[in-house]
C-alpha cells in the first residue's frame, strides 16, 4: 500500500507575475530531482494570504516554514529538502 506524503513546499504566487513563473520552474526541477513534491496557492485568492505575502511574492515555504521570498535558490532549496 502507498502513502501519499503531503507536498514539502509551499509557493504563495499570483498569476501574472514573472518571478513566481521563475520560482515555479526551480521548485519544479529541485522536487523533481528529490522525489519531492510543491502546491502553488494563488494569495489573490484569499485577503489574508494577500495582506500577508502581497508585497514578497513568490514566497517558499519548507516543511511550513518560510523559506525564501521574490527569488528561490535552487541549492539552498535542495539543502533544505535533504536536511530532514
Amino acid at each position: 500500500m502507498s502513502q501519499t506524503r503531503e507536498p514539502r513546499v509551499t509557493v504563495y504566487m499570483r498569476p501574472g507575475c514573472h518571478l513566481c513563473d521563475v520560482a515555479r520552474e526551480v521548485v519544479a526541477a529541485v522536487c523533481a530531482d528529490l522525489g519531492e513534491s510543491f502546491v502553488e496557492i494563488d494569495i489573490d485568492t484569499d485577503p489574508q494570504l494577500l495582506a500577508a505575502y502581497g508585497d514578497e511574492i513568490p514566497v517558499t515555504l519548507v516543511d511550513g516554514r518560510r523559506h525564501d521570498f521574490w527569488r528561490v535558490d535552487a541549492q539552498r532549496l535542495r539543502a533544505a529538502l535533504q536536511a530532514r
